[in-house]
């Protein structure tokens, strides 16, 4: 016999609660209707006939020639001005730095963008991100790119500050001086927060 076959007897103790619950209820008295009123049934929607379909409006000359406006263009990059450039070299702070050493692409593009978007929001015009110089002479002996030199992230990052959603905030970069990194480092301007 399965499982759901057999029936499990209550014990005592479960029967006397049991009796004891439905003693203790007491049924809902439902209001009398009365006979003279008739059920409530619903009356059928009265029956509207459907409009004739409406056939879309010819398009005109001035219609047609109208497409969707396009995206504003993202603004140019722009490089450092050597006043700027001069003091940097001379040496002049930067208003923040973000060090992208020894994390993958996908790690170093989140950070970047969210350190952009920071920098913004705290009014830093110039900032310096560190990509490290890679080593040329140590090539990759795996993976898709081999005979690659191992400056991924120094190749990367520029193509990420020309992006499209970037440049909303980036207004131009370049290679920092060597006091800030040389080849491996980045001066990055950042565009002002629009009010």
């Amino acid at each position: 016999m399965s499982r759901r076959g057999r029936r499990r007897q209550l014990s005592a103790e479960e029967r006397a609660l049991w009796d004891h619950v439905v003693r203790s209820v007491t049924p809902l008295k439902l209001p009398a209707v009365p006979e003279d009123v008739a059920p409530l049934v619903p009356e059928p929607a009265p029956v509207v006939p459907e409009p004739p379909p409406v056939a879309p409006p010819k398009p005109t000359k001035a219609s047609r020639s109208k497409t969707p406006p396009a995206p504003p263009p993202a603004p140019p990059l722009a490089s450092l001005e050597p006043k700027t450039r001069r003091r940097l070299i001379r040496g002049a702070e930067v208003d923040a730095r973000l060090d992208l050493h020894g994390l993958t692409q996908a790690a170093a593009h989140r950070r970047l963008r969210l350190f952009l978007i920071e920098a913004q929001a705290l009014g830093h015009a110039l900032v310096l991100v560190i990509t490290g110089k890679g080593d040329p002479d140590r090539l990759m002996s795996t993976g898709p790119a081999f005979g690659e030199g191992r400056g991924v992230l120094k190749r990367a990052v520029p193509l990420w500050l020309a992006e499209p959603d970037l440049r909303m905030i980036v207004v131009g970069f370049e290679s920092a001086g060597r006091r800030h990194g040389g080849e491996g480092a980045l001066y990055v301007r950042i565009r002002r927060r629009k009010a």
